[in-house]
């Protein structure tokens, strides 16, 4: 089995979701145990996506929560660093426009509001 992480990294203005490994039916309730409890308040989440090669329909389940999550509490959600997989994924579903995304970390072409933890 390939190996699976989140890490968390809580600033002022976002909350950093750093996901390493797939994003399918075994490990989205993994995410979903870390960020149910999450306090957005008014911050953006960003899911940094830049080590996940996989997403299914559980991952696309799993954004759209996220995204509500975070919209309720009057934040945003931020996908960086998506992979040409998910990226296909969300465009085939008509469903990349439901969110914000940024390039990845490290990549040349960084908007000021990209998605990483600040040095």
């Amino acid at each position: 089995m390939p190996s699976f992480g989140v890490h968390i990294s809580d600033h002022a203005e976002r909350v950093v979701v750093t996901v390493v490994g797939e994003l399918d039916f075994d490990t989205c309730p993994r995410i979903t145990q870390v960020t149910d409890t999450m306090i957005i308040r008014d911050r953006t989440l960003c899911l940094d996506l830049t080590e996940v090669p996989f997403l299914d329909a559980s991952g696309l389940g799993l954004l759209q929560v996220l995204n509500e999550h975070a919209g309720v509490q009057g934040g945003l959600l931020e996908l960086s660093g998506l992979q040409s997989q998910p990226r296909r994924v969300l465009e085939l579903t008509g469903m990349r426009a439901q969110f914000h995304t940024t390039a990845g970390p490290g990549t040349a072409a960084q908007p000021p509001s990209e998605c990483h933890a600040a040095p």
